[in-house]
């Protein structure tokens, strides 16, 4: 063979990885997008039951078909403060046995069906091109992804089918066979998925392998040592994601890789004082198929890990919070409930981030009303100084905003469900609704300042109506805010019947101020107060009333 065959097989396995990767970013991605809410609604369920979170961790895996993925997004939910660190552990776990079925999918191409396979390419391209609905042109293209990681082992094999005595075959022989120690195999296995940050990728090149003869090691148990590797190196992915994150997050990453390297050092130990198990046990599961051998080795090894470790989930907590300090800070003043903090780490699954920009939308918009009761209060108690804290608040409420906004434009660009861009349209509203309550409260603190600075006197009257109109203005918010955050669509009626209320008590107060105002009873310098305060009370309760219809 000449230098320009050597070169061709070596394009031929990139080439071919590259095919598979693509193929299993699309399968991913559109799982991930059909799942829609439902990881979202998974992931919400985990509890203390940890056995309830390995089945999560595992069924979210095998959806997503990748552990980096669930793992990055447990970092980026323990991150947010959404899910705790034992829960975060136990969905660890079970991401690691969801992913195995990659192997024992890339393991079917052993069989006489990967013309079949193939033609999903195809077929998935057409669904996608012909079909207007959403949801087939999905399937159409998680088809095409299978069908493109077969395409990708397709090439792969090709490469790697060498004829037995061939000069080539004799070379890779000489090379695999060379590799025994045990050391240097796990290595190369943690080397190759750092790289390409993908344990599917470098396991589908060692079952493709296997799977056209090219024994690693000699044979025995040389090729699981690698695969061991291959379960330290993926903890890369979500070590790098955590950099930046909480301290919290850091130790879910930590977890993580604690999990994977103590099962490394048990499983190694294990094959080193049995070093017949290979050929043993798993060739006599699987005789004749190093592919199916090297999957249910992968299996074993994150099921037997799970059951072994799932008992010790405080003590790996406990060692994480030991091993990760939280780094003392100086004390920052708290924002009194607001938060802009959206971790991009969960843009990797848009239903579930939008499902958390959602609960900190409902914060930003629980600190807005704080900011109206602040300057509605101080009016009744002729307080100018709350000003300058309404002022501060609105502020944060700026900073924020342009925070969620920049987020939801970002999570705009992905992949999404018609239903979740409806979702991204509304949210974008409902943040300008949420900056006019903070301006209207600093419409208040003017009229507060004209109220105390011209010395103007109101009646108890008055006084006591403006105070019956911001209760009912703050129990219109309390069902705006639960029938936003729960999509309660039967507390819609509710909130317009209170909202029709308030619009009433404006026009009495209006109409009794006209009547005190040609009786003589008030001073007609108080009006454009005494109207312009209701007016803006009247309108704030309209933005509440919007944020509930947003989910419409």
């Amino acid at each position: 063979m000449g230098v320009m065959d050597y070169i061709e097989i070596v394009v031929k396995i990139f080439g071919g990885m590259g095919a598979f990767l693509m193929g299993m970013t699309s399968l991913s991605d559109n799982m991930t997008r059909l799942a829609h809410g439902k990881l979202r609604t998974m992931l919400n369920k985990t509890s203390k039951n940890r056995f309830a979170g390995v089945g999560i961790g595992t069924g979210v895996t095998m959806i997503a078909q990748s552990s980096s993925l669930t793992t990055i997004m447990v970092v980026g939910l323990v991150n947010a403060g959404i899910m705790t660190l034992f829960q975060g552990t136990a969905v660890i776990m079970g991401a690691n046995v969801g992913t195995t079925i990659t192997a024992w999918l890339v393991s079917l191409n052993t069989f006489d069906v990967t013309s079949l396979l193939l033609c999903l390419t195809a077929v998935g391209v057409f669904m996608g091109m012909f079909s207007k609905d959403e949801k087939v042109k999905s399937v159409g293209s998680a088809l095409a992804g299978l069908g493109l990681i077969f395409v990708g082992l397709t090439f792969m094999s090709e490469a790697m089918s060498f004829e037995e005595g061939s000069e080539a075959y004799q070379a890779v022989s000489k090379a695999l066979v060379w590799m025994k120690n045990p050391a240097l195999l796990l290595l190369i296995g943690i080397a190759l998925t750092a790289l390409v940050q993908s344990s599917s990728a470098v396991n589908a090149i060692i079952i493709t392998m296997a799977g056209q003869g090219l024994i690693i090691g000699g044979g025995g148990n040389a090729v699981y040592y690698i695969i061991i590797g291959s379960n330290i190196g993926t903890c890369v992915t979500a070590l790098l994601s955590s950099l930046g994150a909480s301290t919290n997050a850091k130790r879910a990453a930590f977890i993580h890789f604690m999990f994977n390297l103590f099962g490394a050092v048990i499983f190694m130990v294990f094959l080193l004082c049995w070093s017949g198990f290979g050929d043993s046990v798993l060739v006599a599961l699987f005789p004749n198929h190093p592919e199916f051998q090297i999957a249910m080795f992968h299996t074993l090894f994150n099921v037997i890990c799970t059951l072994l470790f799932l008992p010790f989930i405080n003590m790996f907590v406990k060692l994480a919070n030991l091993m990760v300090r939280e780094k003392k800070s100086p004390v920052k003043q708290e924002q009194a409930g607001i938060t802009a903090d959206l971790d991009e780490r969960l843009m990797r699954s848009p239903s579930i981030a939008l499902g958390h920009i959602y609960q900190e939308t409902g914060k930003i918009f629980s600190f807005s009303m704080d900011t109206l009761n602040l300057a509605v209060d101080a009016f009744v108690a002729k307080d100018v100084s709350a000003k300058e804290k309404v002022l501060e608040h609105n502020k944060e409420l700026s900073n924020a905003n342009k925070i969620m906004v920049e987020y939801l434009v970002k999570l705009s660009a992905s992949s999404l469900a018609m239903e979740d861009e409806k979702t991204i349209s509304n949210l974008h509203y409902v943040l300008n609704d949420v900056m006019r309550i903070g301006e209207l409260a600093d419409n208040v603190t003017k009229y507060t300042n004209h109220y105390v600075n011209d010395e103007l006197v109101f009646s108890n009257d008055f006084i006591e109506m403006t105070k019956e109109m911001h209760e009912k203005i703050k129990n219109l918010y309390v069902l705006s805010l639960a029938t936003f955050l729960y999509k309660d669509y039967d507390g819609l009626s509710e909130v317009d019947k209170l909202e029709d209320e308030i619009d009433k008590t404006k026009k009495q107060i209006v109409n009794m101020h006209i009547q005190r105002l040609n009786e003589g009873k008030c001073q007609p310098e108080n009006s454009n107060v005494f109207i312009n305060l209701v007016g803006n009370l009247e309108r704030a309760a309209d933005h509440i009333t919007f944020i509930a219809h947003s989910i419409e």
